[in-house]
């Protein structure tokens, strides 16, 4: 629609200006010292869509981070988009790999380069302008409700309960996410689905004390050496998940399914170049782009004990700690799998130590029909911005309230993200190229028509 495009064209870089502005906030749910700054980022966020032409927003608090809440009605009989996303962020750590300030975002070779800029400031802000775009062109055919919520990167613990108590505000006819990658801005994709997630914390105890490693080494069990043989046997030599119990419900992809992900372009040697590996690692019998969609995975996110200062110490530790988590695909319950992960640990501790192990959050797998209205009105949108039919894919990453919001409010999600997963999420150096968010403004209120044009 060329009054969109006009709109869009006109106002671009304000567009851009608002996100820096938002960016430049240090909304790091997972540190309490951030907690006035996850404040000031919703009340920001609610400006925002005040500024965007909502008729109505608020912020409900929560027992931890607030949600904020907003809401464009034009007429309930049309049908309504409920937008979710979060402006809660990771932590920037470790700040010494960042080549800009993390909160200080800065735009080079066509990228924003900040902490949020994709995950997921950058892309459902994108919903925000769009919204603008239609309020202000006069073109809007939905209803729009917004939920941007300030926990999802540490497992939305809060959000259930403010779903469940407020299912009428919340009422839809689909739920619209961009917290998820395109293959590139060449081949357009959908994601299908998104894996699930079991996070746990293992603390190994020894000796009641640090100890010198001259005078007892080799008479006391290092926790160290005993946490990585536990973590050691968690594969086999195929790099198969080996706890007892782990694949019983996993429902095998068909060939069918198979051959079609095999379809999305993909260079192995691009792929180790852009990682600065030489070879690829993985479950035997899966390609690459398989293990990071179709199939579980178990990885160690964090791992620490003992003298880890400047210099030498000669110390046997009394405690060593490792953060592990597992990606989980249908049908895996991450209540199931936290209870095998957690027992594994503590089941395979030797004498000589004492294992605590215990979780921090989960979230189970989703997957979304392809055959919906919403779905089909998602790839015509992007089939009319980018001139070409998006690819359905499954997503590696997690976003644990989408089986949460299915379950409360008895409708289905649409992914439609424009990150690339060369993004940086959860790393040093997180950008979000300019190109991709002006695209999803383009491209976010086709998906509004098309779906009120299907339904």
């Amino acid at each position: 629609m060329q009054a969109w495009k006009d709109y869009q064209t006109k106002n671009k870089e304000r567009f851009l200006n608002e996100l820096l502005e938002l960016l430049r906030i240090p909304s790091v749910s997972a540190k309490s010292e951030n907690k006035a700054d996850m404040i000031a980022c919703a009340e920001a966020v609610k400006a925002r869509l005040i500024e965007a032409g909502v008729d109505k927003a608020e912020i409900y608090t929560t027992e931890g981070h607030p949600v904020v809440y907003a809401e464009k009605i034009i007429d309930t009989a049309k049908p309504t988009v409920l937008v979710y996303g979060h402006y809660d962020v990771q932590p920037a750590d470790p700040l010494n790999l960042w080549n800009s300030g993390p909160f200080d975002p800065v735009i080079k070779d066509g990228k924003i380069f900040a902490r949020g800029s994709c995950d997921d400031k950058g892309q459902f802000y994108m919903h925000v302008k769009a919204l603008e775009t239609l309020v202000n062109t006069n073109s809007l055919s939905t209803n729009i409700k917004f939920i941007i919520e300030g926990e999802e990167e540490i497992g939305s613990p809060n959000l259930a309960k403010f779903v469940s108590s407020h299912k009428d505000l919340l009422k839809a006819d689909v739920i619209l996410i961009s917290d998820t990658a395109m293959i590139s801005m060449d081949t357009p994709s959908i994601d299908i689905g998104v894996r699930g997630l079991s996070y746990i914390e293992v603390e190994v105890t020894g000796p009641n004390r640090d100890l010198h490693s001259g005078v007892y080494g080799g008479a006391v069990a290092n926790p160290i050496t005993i946490l990585a043989k536990m973590i050691a046997s968690c594969h086999d030599e195929n790099n198969h998940i080996s706890i007892p119990g782990f694949y019983d419900d996993v429902v095998e992809s068909s060939a069918a399914e198979r051959k079609l992900m095999a379809e999305a372009p993909y260079n192995e040697q691009a792929y180790e170049k852009d990682l600065g590996v030489n070879a690829l690692w993985g479950e035997k019998g899966y390609t690459t782009n398989e293990r990071t969609g179709i199939r579980p995975t178990l990885e160690l996110n964090g791992i620490w004990g003992g003298y880890t200062g400047e210099g030498a110490k000669t110390v046997l530790p009394s405690k060593a700690f490792a953060k592990i988590s597992a990606r989980l695909v249908p049908n895996q319950s991450s209540v199931k799998i936290t209870d095998k992960l957690l027992n594994y640990f503590k089941s395979i501790a030797p004498p000589g130590v004492t294992v605590k192990a215990e979780e921090h959050h989960g979230g189970e797998p989703y997957m979304t029909p392809i055959d919906s209205v919403a779905y089909k009105a998602a790839a015509k949108a992007i089939e009319t911005t980018f001139g070409k039919s998006p690819i359905p894919v499954r997503g590696g990453g997690s976003i644990p309230i989408c089986s949460l919001f299915e379950k409360e409010l008895g409708v289905k999600i649409v992914f439609m993200g424009f990150g690339l997963d060369s993004d940086n999420l959860h790393s040093p150096n997180e950008k979000f190229d300019v190109f991709n968010f002006y695209k999803g403004i383009e491209t976010i209120p086709y998906f509004h028509k098309y779906f009120a044009d299907m339904k």
